[in-house]
């Protein structure tokens, strides 16, 4: 038995030594030999190259929308409808202060404050607050030659009118004036219905009197 017991313990000690020398030649070969080359895989590039290839792809798709903005500005400059011609057409609607002088020029009406009562072009009551509405007492700024036929938005070519009888004008230009009276709306107001309209929009009465101008809040 000692026999045997040292005979398996020398041939421990021998594949010891064995595996041992193995591991010591593998760490010398791995010590001189040179790193391994990693390969890259020719389908796959780097962010510079995919850079370079988005940037020379934008500058292809920029130069043919340059192009044709050229073509339009060029368009536009050669032609007679560009955008100076668009600053200088006619503007749809009358200025503020041609609405004003339209206002002024209107008839009175004897009694009451022009500034807040005026007749029309065919003698109906219009109120200074009720334009562009629906009523008996609203009022049009009208252009005396339609815009669609050529008028301009000026003062000689404005006229304050119902916006009832505008309406039965529309676009045309012979309409006669008893015609316009038959499509006005009616609207008969006393003098008290007159300064209650004024009360519930001014907060006041407003009337012209032989001895001046008079401003109060008492109906009469």
């Amino acid at each position: 038995m000692p026999r045997r017991a040292g005979l398996f313990a020398r041939h421990v000690r021998e594949l010891a030594a064995e595996r041992l020398g193995r591991d010591r030649d593998r760490d010398r070969d791995r010590d001189h030999s040179p790193p391994p080359s990693r390969s890259r895989s020719p389908r796959r590039r780097t962010s510079g190259q995919i850079s370079a290839a988005s940037t020379s792809a934008a500058v292809d798709l920029k130069k043919p929308v340059d192009d044709r903005i050229q073509a339009e500005v060029q368009g536009f400059e050669g032609s007679g409808s560009g955008w100076e011609d668009d600053r200088d057409r006619r503007p749809r609607s009358f200025p503020y202060d041609v609405k004003e002088a339209c206002w002024r020029k209107a008839a009175v009406i004897p009694g009451r404050d022009p500034s807040r009562w005026r007749r029309d072009a065919i003698g109906n009551a219009v109120f200074k607050k009720l334009v562009g509405c629906q009523g008996c007492l609203c009022y049009d700024y009208d252009h005396i030659i339609p815009y669609s036929k050529g008028g301009k938005s000026t003062l000689d070519n404005c006229q304050v009118m119902q916006a009832t009888a505008n309406r039965a004008k529309g676009s045309r230009t012979e309409v006669s004036e008893s015609e316009l009276l038959e499509r006005s709306a009616y609207c008969r107001l006393s003098r008290r219905d007159m300064d209650t309209v004024e009360l519930v929009s001014y907060g006041n009465i407003s009337k012209v009197r032989s001895e001046g101008e008079f401003m109060g809040c008492r109906i009469s």
